[in-house]
């Protein structure tokens, strides 16, 4: 197993969320509902296995551990697949609900019923690689054009991915939030229409009908668990897939929904500032982490309002732990399942070894023989040049 590492964390100690608070009324069921039924009826859609990893859990010292494993969703790679693509769907809708005068059905939108006029809507994102490759196969699946902006760190790989898909792709001399705020310049230029998965304001509803389409993987999660887990390990950047799995675990789990854990890289942590601000704080990204998913300087506000009210603790890990961790993954541990998953997929469980490793940590999470643990797989092998180095150890 691995030697202790650094690791930092926030005991935020939230309260039992008040139930006409954000877990309900920032991100609603009804939203979520419609998200599940949409999404549910995709060609392609098959639910993502929740891997069990008794080896490892029997080497940590708990009770149950596993594994969402996102790596398959629709062939690209991980669960942004469910928000991007969801968020260009319902932003077309309203866009074009507009000029034909009345409420265009989904199901018209997918056909290719209203191609002609879709076609000239343009949708815009800003991206780490894994929501602009959502948002560029929505843009395709739902008629519409489509440009993808990425920062200089971005590989080249991911960028094709998204070319090939049909987007046109624009690297920016910056980090992700100078991507961001390059969409938002060009959006207002242009007339094109964002697709984010962070907020800002003035700005709700695509991040909030991306965290819609992040809600259905937090249903599959509750419906394979007759007694809910434990702890929930969930990874921050802009904080959209962590809000949305606690909001749902939370509307169907009511005060018996797991411990909260955000993670992060102690290079991108925004809400772990946040948290120990108590308000939304943008963080400096410096350098950039290797988990390129998470290399987030300012949270979504929406989100925020969430974790805030729900979330228990935050934590941040170092670079250091990631390549070791993919390797675990990939060989299995004591007989367990071997898979395959991308540098930002292990965040969570990094966390999870830290703490059953660190008698403090393990302590300040109420860690125990008992405990029945979730961990988010967010990424299978985006990058395959990538993986490859970090399987052989060269990263």
């Amino acid at each position: 197993m691995f030697t202790p590492f650094k690791t930092a964390i926030l005991n935020h100690h939230a309260r039992s969320p008040s139930f006409d608070g954000p877990v309900t009324q920032t991100l609603k069921r009804a939203d979520f509902d419609s998200a599940e039924q949409e999404i549910s009826n995709w060609d392609g859609y098959a639910e993502a296995p929740l891997i069990n990893l008794p080896g490892l859990a029997g080497r940590l010292g708990i009770r149950d551990l596993r594994y969402k494993h996102e790596g398959p969703r629709f062939g690209l790679g991980s669960f942004k697949a469910l928000g991007g693509a969801y968020a260009v769907l319902r932003t077309v809708q309203r866009e074009l609900s507009k000029s034909i005068g009345k409420l265009a059905d989904p199901v018209d939108i997918r056909r290719g019923l209203y191609a002609e006029q879709t076609k000239a809507i343009t949708v815009i994102s800003a991206t780490d690689g894994n929501h602009g490759r959502s948002v560029a196969w929505g843009a395709a699946q739902f008629h519409t054009n489509c440009r993808i902006y990425i920062h200089a760190e971005v590989s080249e790989h991911r960028a094709d991915v998204m070319r090939k898909l049909g987007a046109e792709v624009i690297r920016v001399d910056g980090d992700y939030d100078a991507t961001v705020a390059q969409t938002r310049a060009d959006a207002e230029k242009h007339g094109w229409l964002i697709v984010s998965d962070t907020s800002w304001p003035g700005y709700r509803q695509p991040p909030l009908d991306v965290m819609s389409g992040y809600g259905v993987m937090a249903r599959e999660i509750v419906q394979s668990y007759v007694t809910p887990p434990t702890h929930i390990f969930l990874q921050g950047g802009v904080g959209g897939l962590a809000a949305a799995i606690t909001a749902v675990f939370h509307q169907e789990w009511g005060h018996g929904a797991p411990r909260v854990v955000i993670v992060e890289p102690e290079l991108a942590p925004c809400l772990f500032a946040s948290a120990k601000a108590n308000k939304t704080t943008n963080v400096e990204i410096s350098e950039e982490t290797i988990m390129a998913g998470l290399s987030c300087g300012e949270p979504s506000e929406l989100a925020w309002s969430v974790l805030a009210d729900a979330a228990h603790d935050f934590v941040t890990i170092p670079e250091n732990i990631v390549g070791p961790m993919v390797r675990m993954l990939a060989n299995g541990v004591d007989g367990d399942v071997p898979i395959e998953a991308g540098e930002s997929g292990v965040a969570g469980l990094c966390a999870v070894i830290a703490a059953a490793k660190q008698s403090d940590l393990r302590r300040s999470l109420h860690l125990d023989a008992n405990s029945r643990v979730v961990v988010i797989g967010s990424e299978g092998v985006t990058d395959p040049r990538i993986y490859a180095q970090i399987v052989a150890e060269e990263i």
